[in-house]
């Protein structure tokens, strides 16, 4: 009989977006990955069954606190925003300080992603990072395709003053603005017709958004609904925000230098996202001027360890 020795490594399931356990979406940060192959890490993530799972791993930019790999239980991402703020959650919730205080830098597949600190932790709220929203591509949805996007999305109520656009930070999304949340929260979504008009700029998935009446609970309400790796709604989304934040700059649309987003609303989550606009950057290696910042917070809800073959 032959016997394989075990390799131990902590393991963090981290809820993003949210400061309340259970009410966000939830990330699974695997430590130590670097003796991991892909195979391996693509089991893993099969094995947690969540929407991704991170990897963290020695970077190879001597700019970067650390480096990730991003896994679905289908595939690697390139980028994503939830695992990006969930992962560096985690890499300081293990004690691990970052070189510069207040600021973190992600190396991941697209590159190297930088975070910045915008709330510190109390008694009654955990600490809130905000990731730079990677460079991106703006295809615009061809009008020939809208009334198959009605079709798709079984609503009139598309406001197609603001062009329905694919946008790819990393992770392609279809953005698409509605005149008020409660026309996003009425969608009624034929998955199948909605990624072949996705697919049709390049996206994975829908980022469907529609402003909340004045004094509402957030200014904006935001449901992401994938097409591509895997089909469904997804509760909190960073990249799908940063899609729509540049959008919405693009567009002459912003509602201001900084507001916030409700999502995973019809799923029973309570997603809390804020989006900050900024003026200037003192960092041209790392991101350009008027960067746009996705963030939130995020808490632990399994701290331990995993064995590894």
């Amino acid at each position: 009989m032959t016997t394989s020795t075990l390799r131990s490594v902590r393991f963090k399931q981290v809820d993003v977006f949210t400061s309340r356990p259970f009410k966000g979406n939830p990330l699974a940060v695997v430590f130590d990955a670097d003796a991991l192959d892909t195979a391996q890490m693509q089991a893993i993530a099969r094995w947690t069954n969540l929407s991704e799972t991170a990897f963290l791993l020695a970077p190879t930019d001597a700019r970067a606190d650390y480096r990730v790999r991003i896994f679905t239980t289908e595939g690697e991402l390139p980028f994503a925003g939830h695992p990006t703020i969930g992962s560096a959650h985690a890499f300081l919730d293990s004690g691990r300080t970052p070189k510069t205080p207040g600021r973190l830098v992600q190396e991941c597949g697209a590159g190297l992603v930088e975070l910045a600190q915008q709330r510190e932790a109390s008694e009654n709220a955990p600490a809130q990072w905000a990731f730079a929203a990677p460079p991106a591509t703006v295809t615009p949805l061809p009008a020939a395709q809208y009334d198959a996007l009605r079709a798709a999305l079984r609503s009139d109520a598309i406001d197609f003053d603001a062009p329905p656009c694919g946008v790819d930070n990393g992770a392609p999304w279809l953005v698409v603005r509605f005149p008020s949340a409660q026309d996003v929260l009425a969608l009624d979504i034929d998955y199948d017709a909605l990624a072949v008009v996705a697919a049709g700029v390049g996206a994975q998935g829908l980022a469907a958004y529609g402003p909340h009446a004045a004094n509402g609970p957030a200014t904006f309400e935001v449901r992401c609904l994938m097409t591509g790796l895997g089909k469904g709604e997804d509760p909190v989304t960073g990249s799908a925000n940063a899609a729509i934040a540049l959008l919405l700059a693009q567009q002459n649309r912003r509602p201001g230098e900084r507001y916030t987003v409700r999502q995973g609303t019809v799923m029973g989550r309570e997603g809390d996202v804020a989006v900050t606009y900024d003026k200037a950057s003192d960092d041209a290696d790392v991101g350009a001027s008027g960067k746009i910042w996705v963030g939130g917070a995020t808490v632990t809800v399994v701290d331990g360890s995993i064995q590894l073959a």
